[in-house]
């Protein structure tokens, strides 16, 4: 059964990016605060500055303002970006090779310094070296089977280590020393400050694409075999049962407290608490599904767009308008960490009540009665 988790909202229609230039294409996005990037196949780097406006109705829009593009000289996709605040920098993936520029003005650092032999690479968002002016890097290298970790500063990179894997690696995510690894035929864990490695399941990387997420702390969502989103700790062993995503999805995106998933269709949104469907979005030709500081983003080839939650609240509400009173309270009791502690209590005894007389009118008198308790 459906509830409306989310709205999807317009943020860069594609005449603000090409114009009527039908050859360029989005390959990448990156968005930090109120800063949007945009990387296309044409070598080119867009600056969008976003702003949320909210309707005396409620209703969120975004405006969209161009800052500036550049051009980055070669005849290559831009393929990834991402953004380190503390620096200032954003970092950028075009023919193998991981460029710093400058977040504001898009120009390159001056001293030239770069990652070569980069086929794709991710930030550690949980870092162990402790500096603030320094973000960690991992890359998957052009070298076979191998594995580098670098330390990035303001105008200068340092190679940190380099490891080797038992298979071809296709795609990474990092927390602390751990890597979540999608090998060519496995997921694996593997530490790589110890060396030590740990299987996950199997997963054959040629005939899909594999979804490695860093979702918190320690722990990570994978794409697995049969259609399921799987939940796995650096200790190898899932604390949460998968959710039932369908066979060829893209993306997947983390917004407590739903598993947000993309295939070629549709957006699909599953709760981490029941695990059930939620909400299904018609989605015609997405390629990119990815969460910014719990914004979710998907964008077509062509456009961006938002995926804004309703508050939870509402949702709540909803459910028990729909006489759903066990969906209502797993939402409410999961809504504990995103609300203040009095408020989350004050509407929390108000949901049990709402609950509670739910089920006096249809004769629950037991179970009203431990909610009305």
């Amino acid at each position: 059964m459906s509830v409306k988790a989310f709205k999807l909202v317009s943020a860069v229609e594609r005449e603000m990016l090409m114009g009527d230039k039908n050859y360029i294409n989005i390959e990448c996005i990156e968005c930090c605060g109120k800063n949007l990037y945009i990387g296309t196949n044409d070598c080119f780097i867009y600056h969008f500055l976003l702003d949320e406006k909210v309707s005396t109705a409620g209703k969120i829009s975004f405006a969209a303002t161009k800052q500036l593009h550049k051009y980055l000289g070669l005849k290559k996709p831009v393929s990834e970006l991402k953004a380190a605040s503390a620096l200032t920098r954003l970092l950028v993936l075009c023919d193998n090779t991981i460029t710093l520029v400058n977040m504001i003005n898009l120009e390159p650092v001056p001293t030239g310094a770069r990652i070569k032999g980069a086929v794709t690479f991710t930030l550690n968002e949980n870092p162990v070296s402790g500096d603030p002016f320094c973000v960690e890097v991992c890359i998957i290298s052009v070298k076979r089977r191998t594995i580098q970790m670098f330390m990035v500063f303001e105008d200068r990179v340092q190679i940190v280590k380099e490891v080797f894997t038992p298979e071809q690696p296709s795609a990474v995510a990092v927390d602390g020393y751990y890597l979540c690894l999608a090998l060519t035929t496995q997921y694996i864990i593997l530490n790589y400050n110890t060396g030590v490695s740990q299987d996950l399941f199997p997963y054959c990387s040629d005939e899909k694409r594999p979804i490695v997420k860093r979702i918190g702390r320690q722990e990570f969502l994978l794409a697995g075999p049969g259609g399921l989103g799987m939940f796995a700790t650096v200790d190898g062993i899932s604390q949460r049962a998968p959710v039932h995503w369908s066979e060829n999805v893209i993306g997947a995106a983390l917004c407590f407290p739903y598993v947000v998933a993309l295939d070629d269709e549709f957006i699909t949104v599953h709760s981490m608490l029941d695990q059930q469907q939620k909400q299904t979005l018609p989605f015609k030709e997405g390629h990119i599904l990815q969460d910014f500081e719990g914004k979710v983003i998907v964008a077509t080839n062509k456009g961006v767009y938002i995926l804004v939650p309703l508050p939870l609240e509402k949702q709540i509400q909803d459910l028990l308008a729909s006489h759903r009173v066990e969906e209502a309270l797993v939402l409410a009791k999961g809504a504990r960490r995103n609300i203040p502690k009095e408020k989350f209590q004050v509407m929390y005894k108000r949901i049990l009540q709402q609950a509670g007389f739910i089920q006096f009118a249809q004769l629950q008198f037991l179970e009203a009665k431990e909610l009305f308790r």
